[in-house]
């Protein structure tokens, strides 16, 4: 009995020790959680609905870049049209980039031959059957009426030849003459003027994307003034095409948010160049192969079939992966529920690559998801109707028949016979990509496939208008060094030139690579620094770092992309000392701008002081929170925690 009290005696003891402890252990705790700092997400994990959330980190404007503002005028003493040489007629084969590119610069090229210029035809879908008849070549993606008033004080543009030399040129008796890419002014002056003064007419076939070369001498700046007053203002979308794109502008900010415009660059032709081969799988490694031997075999490209792709990744010359943009985006802090618009009508690759980009951000959208089919069928107008490729039935024979060819057989028994083959679906056929299941050599396009090749240059040029329009743009690809004229590089320039201060990036693609690479066998988890140097490169892409870096590498093979200097004015004071910052051989990179007119200096003051006055004040960003702003145009690397290496940093959570 005494042994039992003594157990029940020491259990109560036990008990009332481990409530003390526990007490002491709350209270302690308790004591100790005032030094602990609560978490609080940032304005990069919470986006609030509304103009007034906009945080300039993610959407606002380019400060260093506000001053520079659009004036193509001519600002020296510009000759009218007066009398004229001849007549220029062209033919531009290509897609959409190609076309944009090329007419400004045929127009450069009758200014400079004192020609009237016939509006050229795009045969970008040469003989394609069924295409609407409502429009005319040009006028399939272009206003042909607002393409001739807004140069009238530049050139005489006519709609076609007069009915004499009409005749004449049908007998082909005026000379043709097919333009090399990027020729230069002594070109046409030494070797097509004359022709053209003898001739009264001559016709040009252009096909690689330009026909001028593109950093004109300093005495033609007038020119260059001219090309961005064709690209910018005469060269305008038809009516319907501006009208759909400005509904799906509406629709994208339709709650109240900013969208971001991605345009993958993902085309064959440009994968087949540069060797990318190997980053796709499959089918679509054998498609980029048979289109580079083709290239080779033409003399487009000079180097071996098979090419080491992860090695031209390294160099910057493959495109970012889909998967790859999403995880940039996601270090620069742009929230899961992002409105992301995916431009570009060519998509090598299909919907597959897109995946990872989709888990990332679910509100990815594209023109087919924007628009109804209906509403897209009107931009192509009434087209008849092309016959079908579908294989025909084989001709069921009948029971006399079946029973002839039994009694004819050989002697019995018989092996039964090998089963049929595996039939090829028309869903496998479909597309430019069906014949490789049937056969190793490419057919020739069919009447299906130049039609959609036509097509393709309107959904370019919804994708155009809808780019240039967005709050963010981000390229996958541009100025790939192939020298052709790129989506992306003409959309930069584009927003460039209409307000330079819009957040536009212009990643470095080596760069890029490299921190991908870093972190290859753990993209999804990264660390915090890996985080930090890709916000830097980044935010160092949107100032004047990146238009160094563009005036450099894109404004030698394409003036559309860098129309700076020459297009643009400072709308800066007058005590504001302007940076100028110059090449190794002399040339201007950045600051060579004119001071803008009064005029519309008193405009923008007036502009900004309303603006300023109807602040509400829920635009002002909370203070607590870092402005990656006056870091973005630094780029001195004078940061202490960006120069730690990678693998010194501790790995960052990606639920933080």
């Amino acid at each position: 009995m005494a042994v039992k009290n003594k157990f029940k005696l020491f259990a109560l003891v036990g008990i009332a020790f481990c409530v003390v402890s526990l007490l002491v252990h709350l209270l302690l705790a308790d004591y100790s959680a005032g030094d602990i700092i609560q978490y609080r997400p940032t304005a990069d994990k919470i986006y609030q609905h509304g103009k007034k959330f906009r945080y300039r980190k993610l959407w606002g404007s380019i400060q260093s870049l506000e001053s520079l503002q659009p004036f193509a005028n001519p600002r020296k003493a510009y000759p009218v049209p007066g009398k004229q040489n001849g007549f220029i007629y062209a033919k531009i084969y290509g897609g959409f980039d190609h076309v944009k590119s090329s007419i400004c610069d045929l127009v450069a090229v009758s200014k400079l031959l004192n020609a009237t210029l016939v509006i050229p035809e795009i045969q970008d879908g040469i003989h394609s059957k069924g295409v609407s008849s409502k429009f005319k070549s040009f006028s399939y993606v272009y206003n042909e009426e607002q393409f001739i008033a807004a140069l009238s004080n530049d050139l005489v543009i006519v709609k076609r030849l007069p009915n004499d030399l009409r005749l004449e040129r049908k007998r082909n008796k005026y000379p043709t003459f097919p333009i090399r890419y990027l020729a230069p002014p002594s070109f046409y002056i030494n070797e097509i003027l004359p022709k053209l003064k003898q001739s009264k007419a001559i016709g040009l076939l252009i096909t690689d994307g330009g026909c001028l070369e593109s950093i004109l001498p300093p005495d033609m700046e007038e020119y260059q003034r001219l090309r961005c007053r064709v690209a910018f203002h005469a060269l305008q979308f038809r009516p319907e095409i501006q009208a759909l794109g400005n509904l799906m502008v509406e629709r994208l900010r339709a709650s109240g948010r900013p969208y971001l415009a991605f345009h993958p660059g993902l085309a064959r032709d440009t994968l087949a160049f540069h060797g990318c081969a190997e980053l796709f799988q499959d089918v679509h490694t054998e498609l980029i192969q048979y289109r580079r031997k083709q290239m080779i075999k033409r003399s487009i490209v000079h180097g071996n079939l098979s090419i080491d792709s992860a090695s031209q990744k390294r160099k910057g010359l493959c495109p970012l992966l889909p998967e790859e943009v999403g995880l940039l985006l996601r270090a620069m802090g742009y929230p899961p529920d992002t409105i992301i618009y995916l431009a570009g009508a060519e998509m090598f690759g299909g919907q597959r690559v897109l995946v990872p980009l989709r888990a990332l951000y679910t509100n990815l959208v594209d023109r087919t998801s924007l628009c109804s089919k209906t509403e897209l069928s009107k931009l192509l107008g009434p087209e008849s109707p092309l016959p079908s490729n579908l294989p025909m039935p084989i001709p069921q024979k009948s029971k006399k028949q079946l029973i002839e060819e039994w009694n004819k057989a050989g002697p019995r028994p018989r092996p039964l016979p090998p089963p049929p083959a595996r039939p090829f679906y028309q869903y496998e056929k479909e597309g430019w990509y069906g014949w490789i299941a049937e056969s190793d050599i490419e057919p020739d396009p069919s009447a299906i496939d130049l039609r959609l090749q036509t097509h393709r240059l309107i959904w370019n040029a919804l994708d155009y208008y809808v780019s240039v329009e967005a709050d963010v743009f981000f390229p996958g690809f541009h100025n790939d060094g192939s020298g052709w004229p790129d989506f992306s590089s003409l959309v930069i320039g584009h927003r460039l030139y209409q307000m330079a201060s819009s957040r536009t990036y212009r990643p470095d693609r080596k760069t890029l690579a490299t921190l991908l690479d870093s972190i290859r066998d753990n993209l999804y988890h990264p660390k915090h620094n890996w985080t930090l140097l890709v916000r830097e490169h980044l935010n160092n892409s949107l100032g004047v770092n990146g238009l160094i870096m563009e005036a450099q590498m894109s404004k030698p093979r394409s003036f559309l992309s860098h129309p700076l200097p020459e297009c643009s004015c400072r709308a800066s004071k007058t005590s504001e000392v302007q940076k100028l910052v110059k090449g190794p051989n002399g040339e201007i990179l950045f600051g060579g701008e004119e001071r803008c007119p009064e005029w519309m200096v008193r405009g923008l003051n007036l502009v900004l002081s309303e603006s300023g006055n109807s602040k509400d004040e829920g635009d002002e960003i909370p203070e607590d929170e870092i402005d990656l702003e006056s870091e973005q145009d630094v780029g001195d690397g004078s940061r202490p925690e960006l120069t730690r290496p990678i693998e010194q940093d501790e790995e960052i959570d990606p639920d933080d």
